[in-house]
């Protein structure tokens, strides 16, 4: 196993533009398939966030969406001689997140329809007193993101998922027809089509 003071520095070092990383998220991997524990703890702080914010997206709770990701993490450290180079490593690690945020959407479908029963009956509109610390500006910001939000998650989940990985998660087409194990031209007009649906719905936040 190589020093580790010397494995955090070499991983840690950018390059002369400041802005990426020496290593590749495939040479981390490859570093941690030789037991450079080090390399593992790299690629977590470079999705972790990343991930949340795209398994929020499927199950709307926060809080389990990082009991997911914890549970992806675990998932990577435990079958790193799983993966293949020939695969992008940020495809292979979506793919088990996607999988493992389906488990947990398959699991609540046997209480779901008393539980939105209640949701609808009980749910109230957002009230926002005048007491309530936050400029304007923020409250509004606040809404808008709602908005968005409520917007994206009401997509049916083929246009949901695409919009959240191309347009909040930035990944490529090649990445997303992998990940969601489709052609790229089916990736590109389910997007086309989840765009139109958004701008339709968002129209009157440009008015």
């Amino acid at each position: 196993m190589m020093n580790q003071t010397s494995s955090i520095s070499s991983i840690m070092q950018l390059d002369n533009t400041g802005k990426n990383y020496i290593y590749t998220d495939e040479q981390l991997m490859a570093r941690f398939q030789k037991e450079d524990e080090q390399a593992y703890i790299e690629l977590v702080n470079r999705y972790r966030d990343r991930l949340v914010n795209f398994v929020y997206r499927y199950v709307g709770d926060f809080d389990i969406s990082e009991d997911i990701v914890q549970d992806t993490m675990v998932k990577l450290y435990q079958k790193k001689h799983y993966y293949k180079e020939i695969a992008k490593f940020s495809t292979w690690l979506y793919t088990i997140a996607k999988n493992l945020a389906n488990t947990e959407l398959r699991k609540r479908k046997q209480r779901k329809v008393t539980l939105l029963s209640r949701i609808t009956k009980d749910d109230k509109p957002y009230d926002i007193h005048a007491d309530q610390p936050g400029t304007d500006q923020e409250i509004q910001s606040d809404i808008v993101n709602k908005i968005i939000r409520k917007a994206v998650n009401e997509l049916s989940e083929k246009f949901k998922t695409v919009i959240v990985l191309r347009d909040i998660q930035e990944l490529s087409y090649d990445e997303i027809s992998s990940i969601i194990e489709v052609p790229i031209g089916t990736v590109k007009s389910r997007i086309n089509r989840a765009r139109l649906q958004l701008q339709v719905e968002l129209k009157h936040l440009r008015t």
